[in-house]
């Protein structure tokens, strides 16, 4: 029998990595324009996330622009939508199927096996859930990466990780945890030992002896 406070602790954990992850996939600082060089400028930053690209003023002006054209944008971005939308689509699904297979809920009470096998099968989609978002985060990072250390990319267009990145890997952490502790409600297999057949008993002693 599995632990309901570990199995519960699974969900919560899960459910805020989901949140996480719709915080990361709506917030613009998925890399923030780096500072690094001669030519320091501190007057504005610069950011970019999945949806829009941002410039913020050293008066608190904010201006923001809608990446207008899906086919323009680079394949890392095209593909680091894509598996955040697909993350937050299956983390979901999984809270329903989960849902159902909480111990603290009524559904299923009658089939208990089936109970957990309804909570396993949500920890498995929150697994794949989060190999999603962590696919996504870390790609998109990678390429950062690639085009900070790139002699031929200009100082002034040079990228750093910004905060939406950073809680997209939380977001991918928690859910992989959250799975994980759901996957362990699995209901263990128990040997069934065949039924020991009564011995036959002797016949009553007549008393009468042959000889």
């Amino acid at each position: 029998m599995a632990n309901a406070g570990l199995q519960l602790l699974g969900f919560i954990l899960a459910f805020l990595g989901w949140i996480g992850s719709i915080v990361s996939t709506a917030l613009p600082q998925w890399r923030i324009c780096s500072y690094a060089g001669d030519n320091i400028v501190t007057a504005q930053a610069i950011y970019e996330g999945l949806w829009m690209s941002c410039v913020s003023q050293s008066t608190g002006q904010i201006q923001c622009k809608v990446f207008d054209s899906l086919l323009n944008l680079s394949s890392t971005l095209q593909a680091t939508r894509a598996l955040m939308v697909i993350g937050i689509l299956l983390g979901l699904v999984a809270i329903f199927v989960a849902t159902v297979g909480m111990k603290c809920m009524k559904c299923l009470e009658d089939n208990e096996v089936q109970k957990m096998r309804m909570a396993v099968t949500g920890g498995v989609i929150f697994l794949i859930s989060g190999l999603a978002i962590l696919v996504a985060t870390a790609w998109y990072g990678n390429r950062i990466v690639q085009e900070f250390y790139d002699p031929m990319t200009p100082v002034n267009a040079r990228y750093e990780f910004g905060q939406a990145l950073f809680t997209g890997w939380a977001a991918a952490s928690l859910c992989l945890l959250g799975g994980a502790l759901l996957c362990c409600s699995c209901p263990r297999k128990t040997t069934s030992y065949p039924t020991p057949r009564p011995y036959p008993k002797p016949a009553p002693s007549s008393g009468k002896d042959y000889v």
